[in-house]
């Protein structure tokens, strides 16, 4: 056998292997295509349930009252009582001012008092006029009434109990009237100023309950009340404040504290949806759903979603509360095909 021949033997093995093996090929490609596999879907029944209404707000706390003590007039100050961060109760003196001024009020003050005395016995035996006697009285009554003035701006007393936040002046200096003496902040209890939104108007009263968490506290929630509700609405952000107040017993709350309040609007029942079953709609904001139809065929419907809350979406608009919807297995239907449920 010539090598011509052994060449042309070998070519025409080689052309019959290719045939049958693409052959093969095409009739797999084939079988596949014509192969048509049923989604498998996991649905799950549309439910009516209470849909609670609370809304989060970001506030700061704020001491409930501020007081800036001072003396009505300057003066030297001869004692510094307190200082910056002392807890403070009601009536504690804080400072003392140079007593000088004090000390010629008490004795005219006395001196009105003794010449009153005396008097009185003679106006009532009818020694001296009513007018007269008046007089006096009125004399005594400015007398005292200066002195009960400057003890108040001579000794110095916080009028609440409170925490000393600012000491501006140290014993010694002359008090210039600049600037308080000293500020005491109640902090026992704390409040809190919360915008809310203005559609929620109708729905907050005085004493709701608020719950109040700060960054500066991690894992401490605090339960405070709405203590009053302000008449008018902010004109740009369509808000308006509630003050709300915590009591605060253990002093873990502290003015300048960034908080986070949770306000409870209580709850309405309405259609709710598992949130896996609400699909994104490509190329619009819109949400949609899968509805199982009684032939296994599955159909789309428009919603519009409301609140978002244990792993549940609010339905506002598009069911009727009667549905079967498809949960899992959505990726990749379209409106008519048919499924099957698992």
């Amino acid at each position: 056998m010539t090598m011509n021949n052994i060449l042309k033997i070998t070519g025409a093995a080689a052309v019959l292997l290719c045939a049958v093996a693409c052959g093969n090929n095409n009739g797999g490609e084939e079988a596949a295509a014509g192969e048509v596999k049923t989604p498998i879907v996991e649905v799950a029944s549309v439910s009516r349930e209470n849909v609670p209404y609370a809304n989060v707000y970001s506030s700061t706390v704020q001491a409930n009252i501020v007081n800036n003590i001072a003396p009505q007039n300057g003066a030297r100050i001869v004692k510094i009582n307190a200082e910056i961060g002392d807890f403070v109760s009601a009536g504690q003196i804080l400072a003392e001012m140079d007593g000088s001024n004090l000390e010629q009020a008490r004795l005219r003050l006395k001196n009105s008092e003794d010449e009153l005395n005396r008097v009185k016995q003679l106006f009532d035996e009818g020694g001296i006029s009513q007018s007269d006697f008046d007089a006096l009285e009125l004399n005594y009554n400015v007398s005292k009434r200066s002195y009960e003035n400057l003890l108040e701006n001579t000794v110095l007393r916080s009028p609440i109990s409170g925490v000393v936040t600012a000491r501006n002046y140290d014993r010694g200096d002359m008090y210039g009237m600049s600037q308080p003496l000293y500020t005491v902040q109640q902090i026992t209890p704390v409040k809190l100023l919360v915008p809310i939104s203005e559609s929620d108007y109708t729905k907050v009263k005085k004493g709701d309950k608020v719950t109040v968490t700060a960054d500066a506290l991690p894992g401490n929630s605090y339960v405070g009340s709405i203590v009053r509700i302000y008449p008018t609405m902010d004109a740009a952000t369509h808000t308006f404040n509630v003050e709300v107040q915590v009591r605060n017993e253990k002093r873990e709350l502290r003015p300048g504290m960034f908080a986070r309040a949770t306000v409870d609007f209580g709850s309405v029942e309405n259609i709710v949806i598992p949130d896996q079953a609400a699909v994104k709609m490509q190329g619009a904001g819109t949400r949609q759903v899968f509805v199982l139809n009684p032939d296994n065929t599955v159909s789309i419907k428009v919603v519009t979603l409301g609140r978002h809350y244990d792993n549940k979406f609010e339905v506002l608009e598009g069911l009727d509360g009667d549905e079967t919807i498809v949960v899992k297995g959505h990726s990749l239907l379209r409106a008519g095909d048919k499924v099957e449920v698992r």
